[in-house]
């Protein structure tokens, strides 16, 4: 999931280095406190992380943090995701605390094995992810013949991704171009500058350069971000409108 991704300075133009693993390990206590804060996105994310999830078998959750997510989808849905890999040692600790067994590694230096998931799941962490053409690759050939990836996240095109590059752009959210457009309690700042958003488009592009087929789309979080946690919201088909777009795809059953 987080390594040290080269990003371009939205001012100079020069390549600059984030440390996003050590940007998680120090702030791994605010990641779950944002989600805490605001509940109605947290629990309309976690019905999309569940509407593909369904049947799935053995588990891997690439990037599970905190293990926050996993641990409510045991809670509201009996779905198990028994294993995660997560470069951030102080998230690590705590989902082990919460039952995953977890590989302290990146995904891009990983070891999914061959042969061994039903489905992986990548719940918010392609935007993290620096060659995430190679992980779609391993993963292709982590999972058994006829899995499925199910990969969420914000995608580029969001109205979540605009104001969050803008916040990037500015460096901080207390900033008179973001009054009255941001959510109450936004995003950690934090982790907005470590993200480098794609597109739905790009990211479909990618899994079918691995070899996926058969894909399927869906969608939380279609108002403002300033109302997106003033209710709870049920998935919807497609990518259109949604500020967290899930795509599920499957690895091809031998001819």
């Amino acid at each position: 999931m987080i390594n040290n991704m080269p990003l371009r300075s939205p001012r100079s133009g020069f390549l600059i280095y984030i440390n996003m693993e050590d940007s998680f390990d120090k702030y791994a206590e605010k990641y779950d406190t944002w989600f805490l804060k605001n509940k109605n996105v947290l629990y309309s994310e976690l019905k999309l992380v569940a509407f593909f999830l369904k049947n799935a078998g053995d588990i891997l959750s690439v990037g599970c943090g905190s293990g926050l997510f996993e641990m409510l989808l045991q809670k509201e849905y009996d779905i198990t995701v028994k294993y995660g890999i997560e470069p951030s040692k102080s998230m690590a600790d705590i989902a082990r605390k919460r039952g995953m067994t977890v590989k302290t590694e990146t995904a891009e230096d990983g070891d999914f094995g061959q042969n061994q998931y039903d489905t992986i799941l990548f719940n918010g962490t392609t935007s993290y992810i620096n060659d995430l053409q190679k992980v779609f690759n391993k993963t292709y050939g982590a999972l058994h013949t006829g899995g499925k990836i199910v990969v969420i996240d914000v995608p580029k095109e969001s109205s979540y991704a605009l104001l969050y590059n803008l916040a990037k752009v500015l460096g901080k959210w207390d900033h008179p171009m973001l009054e009255g457009i941001q959510p109450r309690d936004p995003y950690p700042i934090e982790f907005v500058k470590a993200a480098a958003w794609r597109s739905t488009s790009e990211k479909t592009k990618l899994l079918k350069n691995a070899g996926f087929y058969n894909f399927d789309y869906a969608q939380t979080l279609t108002k403002h971000p300033v109302y997106s946690d003033n209710e709870l919201e049920e998935p919807r088909k497609g990518y259109d409108c949604g500020d967290y777009v899930a795509i599920c795809a499957y690895k091809q059953s031998k001819q």
